[in-house]
């Protein structure tokens, strides 16, 4: 049956709906830990848990869960992750106040032999700083979260995941020690360098911030000049807590730009490289545009009518330089509406009517989509089969932020984010010209 197509405010808000219900369903009652993705015994991503916190409070605001429910469901993942084995056992939940990538969805231990992941322990602690921040009430269990979300922020040692660096480590093995790799280029690292900036214990340098800036890469893609970031998604995970309209560190204010505006120029690169479609991809068009990093229908290798078409799994898929393979992710798309609502407010469109790519579909957008790969999985192609966390909470908080700039305004009143970014050398617009005293 054919459903009504509703005002495109109403489809927004019916997607946000649906998104949120993988927050309800996969997640661990009993931990609060949430899974990477919809697959049989997949382990719980602590980026995807940390979207989830950051989530509570948008679903409160918009009748999704009530404000009882969510505040259970964010005192059990801070009880979890305070109490939770810090230390050098490789299967400890965490050490020096950051945590493993990946953690069993019941012990709550590290799986997989994974890293000590510094960026994704970032996106955990600020979910955890936004549910303290909009959970103000002076009552014993609203008081807990504040005081549970400061103990763990406070508890991170960023000055170690330097390693005697400059720049911070991408992450750490028990087994191995520091990983070769340091968060350096335009990256989602951003939101690392400020909270750790931000730190009133363990507080990374200024000489860090710089340092990683100084790795800078600017590009020109036709008509369009912006700082560089391979995949897609660079542009919008940071941004989900911080609004970066009018204020700028040294970098942005030599190229008279900040980084709001960098977001919306990427998202105009992704739409032109789909217009000019140079591998010749199906569907690719200024309707049907956003390639990220994600998962896909290979890894294959086929003749698709005359040409030798390569296609890839998980790839961190870019443009204008690439690899792409014809993989397009909606949600990055949707992450875009706060920097270019005019582009991607059709393309969403696009994605739900034209190639109906909600329907069936538990939780709104699978992750992503393929035309041009002969596998039938759905009526326009291939499908991923899979949702992600860390592709579900983008789409509910930037279309809040979209709408009324709502966790924007709450992150403004942390003054951790405000003394990270003022001691990151940012200046103008919302920032308050004297120092907060963090509390």
């Amino acid at each position: 049956m054919k459903r009504t197509k509703l005002p495109i405010d109403a489809e927004i808000n019916l997607l946000q709906c649906d998104t949120f219900k993988y927050f309800v369903h996969e997640t661990n009652p009993e931990n609060g830990l949430v899974r990477d993705k919809t697959a049989e015994n997949w382990p719980c991503s602590i980026a995807a848990t940390g979207l989830a916190l950051a989530a509570y409070p948008v679903a409160i605001k918009r009748g999704f869960t009530t404000r009882e429910a969510a505040i259970q469901r964010v005192l059990t993942t801070l009880r979890f992750f305070w109490h939770s084995p810090q230390g050098t056992e490789p299967d400890a939940t965490g050490y020096k106040g950051f945590y493993y990538h990946f953690l069993d969805m019941k012990s709550g231990r590290r799986t997989w032999d994974c890293e000590l992941s510094t960026v994704d322990s970032t996106f955990l602690i600020a979910g955890m700083l936004t549910a303290a921040l909009y959970f103000d009430a002076n009552t014993a269990e609203e008081n807990e979260i504040r005081q549970l979300a400061d103990d763990l922020y406070r508890r991170m040692d960023w000055q170690w995941a330097q390693n005697g660096g400059k720049t911070v480590v991408m992450g750490w093995k028990p087994e191995s020690g520091f990983l070769p790799y340091r968060w350096e280029g335009y990256d989602e690292a951003m939101l690392v360098y400020i909270l750790g900036l931000g730190s009133p214990t363990f507080p990374l340098s200024e000489e860090s911030y710089q340092a990683w800036c100084s790795t800078y890469v600017w590009e020109k893609y036709n008509e369009f000049e912006y700082l560089y970031a391979g995949s897609f998604f660079t542009h919008h995970l940071s941004h989900i807590w911080i609004d970066f309209r009018g204020i700028q560190d040294d970098y942005m204010r030599e190229k008279n730009s900040d980084y709001f505006l960098n977001s919306r120029t990427a998202s105009y690169v992704q739409r032109e490289y789909a217009i000019n479609n140079p591998m010749k991809f199906k569907g690719y068009g200024e309707c049907c545009w956003g390639i990220t990093a994600s998962d896909g229908p290979g890894p294959d290798t086929l003749k698709i009518d005359g040409i030798q078409r390569i296609f890839y799994d998980y790839l961190a898929r870019a443009v204008p330089f690439g690899p792409d393979d014809g993989t397009i992710a909606p949600w990055a798309v949707v992450a875009s509406l706060p920097f270019a609502p005019e582009i991607v407010l059709p393309a969403i469109d696009h994605f739900i009517f034209s190639l109906k790519l909600r329907e069936h579909f538990e939780y709104g957008f699978r992750s992503t989509f393929n035309q041009s790969h002969p596998e039938k999985s759905h009526h326009c192609g291939w499908v991923s089969p899979y949702h992600f966390g860390i592709n579900i909470g983008p789409i509910i908080l930037m279309i809040e932020n979209y709408r009324d700039e709502f966790i924007w305004s709450l992150m403004r009143k942390s003054p951790y984010i405000v003394k990270g970014l003022k001691r990151a050398g940012f200046r103008g617009g919302w920032l308050p010209a004297v120092m907060p005293a963090c509390f």
